[in-house]
């Protein structure tokens, strides 16, 4: 008879260049859907955050169209202040989720520099692209999420589209205890 593992919480960490456009719009959606203002928040979430693979914004708010887009579905209560990655990161988080390639590529190589260093990757998160879970991707790995921060308001609703639909395929795989 073979059985489901059971799933265990996990912590999860979106990262895009600067930390004011996609990875923060991925952190307000999956907190609306795992935390919400009302009810419980979901079992299997211990912790969200979300940085950047750049320091260009640390210390900053979300851009201000992402705060909007989030505002028009409902998110308000969101809050958040830019920070760059950190190789702690790969400790306090089981999932960590590029936005792109360029993202994943460097997530990618701190990761094995750090597993070097370490001698082994016992503990480390796992680093992903986001649009691994529910995305259409061209190249095989995944949907990326376009950076909306030189473009008009449709990219940070096509942004939010996607994050909406990746985070929902996440907690579903989670929840059948694909990932945990």
């Amino acid at each position: 008879m073979s059985t489901t593992p059971t799933p265990k919480p996990v912590s999860v960490l979106f990262v895009c260049l600067g930390n004011i456009c996609r990875s923060t719009m991925a952190e307000g959606v999956f907190q609306s859907l795992t935390r919400p203002t009302t009810g419980s928040p979901h079992p299997l979430i211990s912790r969200i955050d979300s940085c950047g693979t750049g320091a260009y914004h640390v210390g900053s708010p979300p851009n201000s169209q992402t705060m909007s887009v989030l505002k028009d579905n409902g998110i308000t209560s969101y809050r958040h202040k830019a920070r760059v990655f950190s190789t702690r990161d790969f400790d306090d988080f089981q999932y960590i989720l590029a936005m792109d390639e360029d993202n994943l590529d460097d997530l990618m190589h701190l990761r094995k520099m750090e597993v070097r260093k370490r001698k082994g990757d016992d503990g480390m998160g796992k680093v992903m692209l986001f649009g691994e879970f529910g995305g259409k991707g061209k190249s095989g790995k995944g949907e990326i999420v376009d950076d909306p921060y030189y473009g008009g308001r449709e990219g940070f609703e096509a942004a939010y589209e996607q994050t909406m639909r990746f985070s929902k395929a996440f907690v579903e795989k989670l929840e059948k205890g694909e990932l945990s």
